[in-house]
This record gives structure tokens, sequence and C-alpha cells, in this order.
């Protein structure tokens, strides 16, 4: 069967499951039976559903399982129900992904009442990445992350939870919310020392702290040397690191407002490790404030 021969089916068993739910709602039917036919439109909603994804007609997959979520939680049954709405998000995240995430709430809505915080939590991730990457509303998806860490954090799940802060401490610094990035990544230091941290996750602090360097005033210019020395204290093999040796470098080319150094410190560390876009650009604000506003090219290399 070709798509349009799919999609002609899938409208037949829409047709016909809103032909169960009207008569449901017909006063015999609704003593005797009614269950029964809204049963039966779950099934077709269902059906039609699947027809309209293997046609690739994604937005009449997810109405279709839509219908079919709101007919389960008519009869009561909260996981069907759920289990249909993010059938309904994982179909609109191809066509529609404001839907998506209304799909996904209504899930999280379900899933939050009966006390399942875990997979919860895992569709507020879900819905953090659509904001990522298709809608890029980085406030949003910074906002259900940090609800996605809460969750896990109650049911213990902090590897999880630890995974969903590191990533809205990297937006914050991003978004320029320095100090919320440096409570972040000190938390996280502190909940990852009895399985110790990664040497990059202590740059990555590092760096957030050395972004709190104000240009017009001392008052922060010692943190991100008690940084260093603490780091170098708790994990000792972090000072023979490629990025603790660094971090010292660009330090000293911070202190001595030597842009050159600074550069030549990147592109060497670059020229191993390649940088990701998130460190390229802490480490490209960091230039900048060594140049002076409006100096400078904007290039690491």
């Amino acid at each position: 069967m070709d798509n349009a021969g799919k999609e002609r089916e899938a409208v037949q068993l829409m047709a016909e499951a809103e032909k169960r739910v009207k008569a449901s709602h017909s006063f015999l039917r609704g003593l005797f039976g009614g269950n029964t036919r809204i049963e039966e439109a779950c099934e077709m909603y269902t059906r039609a559903a699947n027809m309209f994804k293997m046609a690739k007609n994604w937005s009449a997959a997810g109405n279709a399982f839509c219908q079919a979520a709101k007919l389960h939680m008519q009869l009561q049954s909260k996981h069907d129900s759920a289990t249909s709405f993010v059938d309904a998000g994982n179909a609109y995240k191809k066509a529609d992904p404001q839907e998506a995430i209304n799909c996904l709430n209504a899930a999280i809505d379900i899933y939050t009442d009966m006390g399942r915080f875990t997979i919860a939590a895992k569709h507020h991730i879900t819905i953090a990445e659509i904001y990522e990457t298709e809608l890029v509303d980085i406030e949003k998806a910074i906002a259900h992350y940090e609800q996605s860490a809460d969750y896990y954090k109650g049911e213990e799940s902090n590897s999880s939870a630890n995974k969903c802060l590191l990533k809205v401490a990297a937006y914050a610094a991003q978004l320029e919310q320095y100090q919320k990035a440096i409570e972040i990544y000190e938390q996280v230091r502190i909940l990852m020392i009895p399985v110790l941290m990664y040497h990059h996750q202590c740059l990555f602090f590092s760096i957030a702290l050395l972004m709190s360097i104000k240009s017009d005033t001392d008052e922060w210019s010692f943190l991100p040397q008690l940084a260093l020395e603490k780091y170098e204290e708790m994990f000792p093999a972090f000072t023979d690191s490629r990025e603790c040796k660094l971090l010292k470098k660009l330090l000293e080319a911070h202190e001595e407002q030597n842009s050159e150094a600074y550069t030549e410190a990147v592109k060497e560390f670059d020229s191993i490790s390649r940088l990701d876009q998130w460190l390229t650009t802490m480490l490209l604000r960091i230039k900048k404030s060594i140049q002076g506003d409006g100096e400078g090219d904007g290039d690491l290399k």
C-alpha cells in the first residue's frame, strides 16, 4: 500500500472512531456499552495514528494520538493517556515543535500526578532539547533542564540531575549569567567529589570564574587563581593536565593584558584537543576583555 492508500485508510479509521465517540454519548449507549464504544474509538485512533506515521503525515499522526489520549483519560486510564500524549509529541516533533511541547507537557502533568517523577524528568529534557534545536529559546530550555534536575534529585538520581545542571550552567554562562553558572558548577563539583570530576569540568568552572572579572574593578581579580589553587589541592592529577596548564597561561596573559600570548595558548591547546563551541565563545569573551571593547578581530586562532 502506498502512502496515499495509507492516508485514506487512516482517514476512514478516524471517521469510524468519531462515530463510536458520538454513539457513546447517546442516552441508551451511555447506559449500555458506552465505555465499549470509547475503547473501540481509542483503538481506531491509535491505528489511524500509526497509518499516518507510515505515510509520514506527522501532524495528522500527532492529532490522532491526541484524540486517543483524551479518550484514555475519559476512561480513567492515566498511563495509556500519558503514553498516547508522548506518542503524539514524538510525531509532532517532526512537523510542529510547539504542539509537540504541548503534548509532552500534558503527559508530564499526568506522570507527576501519578508520582512518576523520573519519567516526567525525561520528558522535560525532551522539551528542553526542542527549545534548544527547533525553537531556539534558551531561557525556556534552561527552565525545563532545571525542572528535570529537580525531579531527578527528588528521586535520588543524582547523576542524571548533574547532567541537567551542567546544561543549565553552560547556557547560563552563554547568557552572561555568570554568577548562576559559577554556583551550579560549584554545586555539581561538590556532589561529584566521591566519583571525581573530569578535568574539563574543572576547566569549565574555572573559566566561569574567570569570566566574572570586571574590567572596571579588581574586586573579583583574585577568584580565578584561588579556584585554580583549590582544584590543584583537591585533584593533584589536575596539575599535570593540559587543561590546568592552559588555564595558568590564560590567567597570566589576562594579568599581563597580552592578547597575543592568550591567543597562542588557546591555539596550542586546540591543535591537540579541539575546542567546542561553548568553550570557544567563553574564551573569545575573555580575549575581548583583554583587548578592550571593540578591539581585535574576534578570532582565537
